[in-house]
């Protein structure tokens, strides 16, 4: 009978962990390649090597003393036997005993004990029995190293890169991993030449073999291990910042970079309100799933759809940026680990091209403000984003119609400050969603009340009564719509629906109507 290295327990790539036998192997593997590798490239090796380690095991236990089990033998007290079957554990025979069974004739029944103290039971002189035949240890058949990795390469990757990342000996970047010993010396004088070259491409993005041309490293070196080793030393230096898109290294200088990408924008920062989500129904909690905020924390699922409609807050508005949410997360370009991604952004109906930022941290988009004016967006307006036709392109549509003059949610700031709405007549060029739909006659006095409420931000509760009392003076049955509260108190502050919902669902002074309509009473006193 051949025995395969099959007899791995079940679990045994479940409980994979990274061993130091393991980092030796991948430090020689890689050293012997003078190539940095994926986690998915590594992995592949490792496990071949994990196999080959195994087998070596099995053989030296097989030959490490004792009698191979064959039911058919029979074993005195105290003799040492191997049983290939349970992955040639070693044991030693207890007792011996006269075994009973009419329909197997003579036969005796062995107690053995293994060497972690497990006592078990097995057959001896038994003639007729499979396990009867000699075992051989098939040297040139494992596991499928295909069929392992088809089940577990996400749980292993995961745990391979777990284990590098606490080894200091090894280092990451763009998704490839190799030695930090084994790089070729990058100096200071070397990121200075770099940092010229991207100055004078008004920041970059330039890719690392266009910056090689001109930053001289050794040549007798495997070219994809000097790019590796000047991708490093330029990640390792703040001036720097890796904008490509996965699989693609492109570098830029952080400086030259837009301030809204360096920063997050003000009106984009949310200053995190303490609520009590065990406030908002079964309802409440489907329509915040549904105005899919990027700081909401749930949403729509990301979306299989080419294309997803956003209905602008005035922050994004007033920005020029795109929330990145749940349902369009996936139609933007991602990085393995660099902070922002530089792409483009195509016009769906002129096909102009411009450039935009991912903003990985902040959870936005930036770069739409020109694009906005242009297209005579307002708060509320309807931005459609799909998939480019190419990589790194993702296309940006309003549903552009003839400039009429419609009935429009106003809001005016008055020369002490304060905020109030009014239903104005107003041009409109661009479909936008009626509940969201505000429009701002004068953005940069609404600036001044940001950095007027920067310095003195009035209570949160406060800011959402104030809101809620002046939108149901527009309404005949004297109420709001949860939506329309939500966008609006953006207009003043970054917020996400949840804190507003719970702050309705808790306070006497709003009182629901339903179907999301709440009532602002006076008389309870705020």
């Amino acid at each position: 009978m051949v025995l395969a290295i099959k007899s791995l327990r079940e679990d045994y790539w479940e409980d994979f962990e990274l061993q130091d036998d393991d980092i030796e192997f991948l430090y020689a593997h890689l050293l012997e390649t003078e190539t940095p590798l994926t986690p998915q490239e590594l992995i592949v090796a490792l496990v071949e090597d994990r196999i080959q380690r195994e087998l070596k095991k099995i053989e030296k236990k097989r030959l490490a003393g004792g009698s191979i089990y064959l039911p058919r033998e029979q074993y005195a007290i105290e003799q040492k036997v191997v049983f290939p079957a349970l992955g040639w554990r070693q044991a030693e025979v207890l007792v011996s005993r006269e075994g009973y069974n009419p329909d197997l004739g003579d036969f005796s029944v062995i107690q053995v004990r293994f060497e972690n103290g497990e006592e078990r039971e097995f057959a001896a002189g038994l003639d007729d029995h499979p396990l009867n035949n000699p075992y051989e240890l098939a040297e040139a058949e494992g596991p499928d190293v295909r069929s392992i990795l088809d089940t577990y390469q996400d749980r292993l990757v995961q745990r391979l890169e777990m284990g590098l990342k606490e080894d200091d000996d090894f280092v990451y970047i763009a998704g490839r991993w190799f030695p930090r010993a084994l790089l070729v010396d990058v100096n200071t004088g070397h990121l200075n030449l770099a940092e010229a070259l991207l100055d004078m491409s008004g920041g970059g993005p330039l890719p690392t073999a266009e910056l090689l041309k001109q930053v001289e490293l050794a040549s007798n070196e495997n070219p994809k291990l000097v790019e590796f080793s000047l991708d490093l030393a330029l990640q390792e230096d703040a001036r720097f910042d890796e904008v490509g898109s996965a699989g693609k290294v492109l570098w830029y200088l952080q400086r030259l970079e837009p301030e809204g990408v360096r920063e997050t924008p003000e009106q984009l920062r949310y200053k995190e309100q303490e609520y009590d989500r065990g406030l908002l129904t079964p309802e409440m909690l489907d329509l915040e799933s549904r105005l899919d905020d990027e700081l909401s924390p749930v949403g729509e699922p990301a979306s299989r759809d080419e294309s997803v409609a956003i209905h602008l807050l005035y922050p994004h508005w007033r920005l020029g940026t795109l929330p990145l949410t749940h349902r369009v997360r996936p139609l933007f370009p991602t990085a393995y680990d660099a902070p922002c991604i530089l792409f483009t952004l195509v016009d769906g109906e002129s096909g102009a091209k411009f450039p935009g930022w991912v903003v990985r941290k902040g959870g936005y988009v930036f770069g739409l403000e020109s694009w906005y004016r242009k297209r005579q967006l307002m708060p509320g307006s309807t931005v459609w984003v799909q998939r480019g036709s190419r990589p790194g392109e993702v296309i940006v549509r309003v549903e552009a119609q003839r400039s009429r003059r419609d009935w429009v949610r106003t809001l005016l700031v008055g020369a002490d400050g304060g905020v109030v709405f009014a239903t104005l007549k107003q041009v409109v060029s661009a479909a936008y969603d009626e509940r969201m739909g505000i429009m701002v006659p004068d953005v940069n006095a609404l600036d001044g009340v940001w950095a007027k409420r920067q310095k003195q931000p009035p209570p949160f509760e406060r800011v959402v009564a104030d809101v809620a009392r002046e939108l149901t003076k527009l309404n005949p049955q004297n109420h709001v719509h949860v939506a329309e509260l939500y966008a609006a108190v953006n207009l003043v502050r970054r917020v996400p629906p949840g804190p507003i919902m719970a702050l309705l669902a808790s306070r006497p002074w709003f009182v629901h109507v339903g179907d999301f309509h709440f009532r602002f009473d006076d008389s309870a006193g705020s």
